[in-house]
């Protein structure tokens, strides 16, 4: 199953849907808003593919709190898929009328989808948000994944810890890589993961990295004009 041009994969990132306060309503009526008028005026389609945000940091928390010992690397990764799934089913929800009546967690099967939306969650352990996106290119036949994070940009190092650390616009999979390394841990954060990354460069697929809550931002990305944010390809 192919999709043209119109389609585009979403990589909504947890941290706009929950973040540290609880779930930001006014972002997602915001969202709900730039989604419905996409799809109306501009007849596009969307994949979106719904991170955990603190809602997994505060399960995989309450756990090791609980346990009073390191929880296994696997456990943790389910408790971070449960958060995407709970997350994305909040996401279909509000696209209802819109979107296909399931939420995608299961990559091994391709689904016909008929409806301008689906939603995807977390597949299986070892396996980040950031990865189903891509995926979905792979099983979907689309080139092109758009990120929305809380941050703006991709810098070249940590900015928290680096007063020196440069913005990059456009940056190859080969930096980026070098960047982040090539190990993926659970809860991990950052722009696009490791191991997303190395499948998207074996596929020539291209991320936007944006910051999420700047919308008109994410209109002109996806309508291919110059935007703020960070171009990996």
């Amino acid at each position: 199953m192919s999709f043209g041009k119109d389609t585009f994969v979403l990589s909504l990132g947890g941290s706009l849907v929950v973040p540290d306060g609880g779930i930001d309503t006014r972002f997602l009526i915001d969202f709900n808003r730039f989604i419905r008028t996409q799809v109306s005026s501009q007849k596009r389609r969307f994949f979106i593919v719904v991170g955990g945000g603190a809602t997994t940091r505060h399960y995989q928390s309450a756990a090791q709190t609980v346990r009073g010992e390191k929880i296994v690397d696997e456990d943790l990764d389910w408790l971070g898929l449960h958060a995407t799934r709970l997350n994305a089913q909040l996401i279909r929800t509000i696209f209802r009328d819109i979107a296909d009546h399931r939420v995608i967690k299961h990559y091994e099967i391709i689904l016909k989808i008929d409806k301008p939306v689906a939603i995807a969650a977390g597949w299986k352990p070892g396996w980040s948000t950031d990865y189903c996106a891509v995926t979905l290119c792979q099983d979907y036949g689309m080139r092109q994944v758009v990120n929305l994070t809380n941050v703006d940009q991709v810098y070249d190092k940590d900015p928290k810890k680096y007063s020196d650390a440069k913005p990059l616009t456009e940056v190859s999979w080969k930096k980026y890589r070098a960047i982040t390394g090539n190990t993926w841990t659970p809860g991990m954060n950052l722009p696009f993961d490791p191991i997303a990354s190395k499948l998207a460069d074996e596929l020539g697929v291209t991320v936007k990295i944006m910051n999420g809550q700047d919308l008109d931002n994410v209109g002109r990305a996806l309508d291919g004009k110059s935007f703020k944010g960070t171009t990996i390809k």
